[in-house]
């Protein structure tokens, strides 16, 4: 009831700034409070259940919303720029991350952020790797302050540098991480880039399954040191029921009807775990972070854009 509560605050709030999004003000909200006064001993258990079980339903229900077949839509061409630049993130942030100080657990949510969807790929990797609330809390803040400063600098680069609206919206679909965040720097650029923006989004979100995966084969030899990987028991639950809601949504078992309001269910319950995640989050352990996990995600997301850019005149596609 009391992420519940500040979730529907964050949702009303939201209606008169959406740029900014119901899930992260749900996060700045819980922050808030708890900075003021901290959750009382009986809430804690089910402030600690939304923020993790909440968090996976949304995922399952967000995979209902994307049909693998787009991956197909969006072309051949738009593949390496997407690979190319999820690699340069992933690779950044544990390179620059370790030369920083930064925990695995940290700098992993920052790269996964940057380099996949933000905070669903957070979310995801988050219940692989047993991340802190702090470090939750910590890469969700970074990765939304750079969203804000690619919906404002994004378009005028664009233009200036004479890209063409397709060319624009693989940019923005890869080197944006929310989804609320790619739509309102696409369109800003113009409705062809717009809408190309978001089927690269939703075809970059498919990546979480893999890198998912794979962070999960070397958790478990990591905790284990078996030579034998029994996947049942590496892939969580959530991760397994979000692939078979995207079958069904490629295999069209899901009425087109009902799509806007999964979105929607999906959008609500990733605010009520946000807020409970903020609920669970204490400024003085941010503080004790320093700088360093700002700048770690400060070069992340410089380096996705630049390759992202690079990658593009390589193949053509500007």
């Amino acid at each position: 009831m009391a992420a519940a509560g500040l979730a529907a605050i964050a949702l009303v709030v939201a209606q008169f700034i959406p740029l900014v999004g119901a899930p992260v003000l749900a996060l700045a909200l819980g922050i808030g409070v708890a900075a003021i006064r901290r959750p009382g001993v009986s809430v804690r258990p089910g402030i600690r259940w939304s923020g993790r079980y909440v968090l996976y339903t949304a995922i399952v229900v967000l995979g209902a919303t994307l049909s693998l077949t787009q991956i197909a839509g969006v072309g051949l061409r738009t593949l390496p720029v997407m690979l190319g630049s999820l690699t340069a993130a992933l690779a950044v942030a544990y390179l620059v991350g370790r030369a920083l100080g930064i925990t695995g657990s940290l700098r992993t949510l920052v790269g996964v952020g940057t380099g996949i969807c933000g905070a669903s790929a957070i979310a995801a990797v988050s219940g692989v790797i047993e991340a802190s609330e702090v470090d939750i809390a910590y890469a969700m803040s970074t990765i939304f302050i750079f969203n804000l400063i690619a919906v404002l600098l994004f378009p005028p680069i664009g233009h200036l540098l004479g890209m063409s609206q397709n060319g624009f919206g693989l940019w923005a679909g890869t080197a944006v991480n929310d989804t609320s965040s790619v739509v309102a720097t696409g369109y800003a650029y113009g409705k062809v880039a717009g809408v190309h923006s978001v089927i690269v989004k939703l075809t970059r979100t498919t990546m979480i399954i893999p890198i998912v995966a794979a962070l999960g084969v070397m958790e478990r030899r990591k905790s284990t040191h078996a030579t034998h990987v029994r996947w049942h028991k590496i892939i969580p639950w959530f991760l397994v029921w979000f692939l078979a809601t995207a079958i069904l949504e490629t295999l069209g078992a899901i009425p087109a009807g009902w799509h806007a309001g999964l979105a929607e269910s999906s959008i609500v319950l990733i605010t009520v775990a946000l807020a409970a995640i903020g609920l669970s989050t204490h400024l003085g352990d941010m503080g004790r972070a320093g700088y360093r996990p700002l700048l770690l995600g400060t070069l992340t997301w410089i380096t996705v854009a630049i390759t992202s850019l690079g990658l593009q005149l390589l193949v053509g596609s500007w």
